[in-house]
């Protein structure tokens, strides 16, 4: 698939690290490192906007090696770009660790993970159908 892409930063393309990664790590576009203290959280810009095909999104999610070795996260993990919009992407992050971090212009603060979906229509009922899990959730299944 072909996507649009307007790339405004100093930084390379997103781009998949390996033949079978399903995500493609975003920089930040910044003129100056920040830092995040332990639980602040900063929208990053990327320096990029996108044109998604109707029926699929974005998702930016949390790159593994950051939350491991220096807690940082996202706070609306997965974020979701919308196949309608067209600003900046912007990336919420967190520190969740017990020390300050940096972020220099460059770093890679997430992964983009473009993903199709189906819209639903609702029709209301007064009942569902039976399972066998029924209404069990939040570990009913045990450790």
């Amino acid at each position: 698939m072909v996507v649009k892409i307007i790339n405004k930063s100093q930084n390379p393309l997103p781009a998949y690290a390996t033949e079978s990664s399903a995500g493609m790590d975003l920089r930040a576009d910044l003129p100056q490192a920040v830092v995040l203290r332990p639980m602040e959280r900063r929208l990053i810009p990327t320096g990029l906007y996108v044109e998604l095909p109707e029926g699929y999104e974005m998702q930016l999610r949390p790159r593994s090696g950051l939350a491991l070795r220096q807690g940082i996260g996202l706070v609306n993990s997965p974020g979701t770009i919308d196949a309608d919009y067209r600003g900046e992407i912007g990336v919420i992050v967190i520190n969740y660790g017990s020390d300050d971090v940096t972020i220099a212009p460059g770093d890679r603060i997430c992964q983009a993970v473009v993903c199709k979906y189906t819209r639903v229509e609702w029709q209301t009922a007064d009942t569902l159908g039976n399972t066998t899990r029924g209404e069990g959730g939040f570990g009913h299944t045990g450790l």
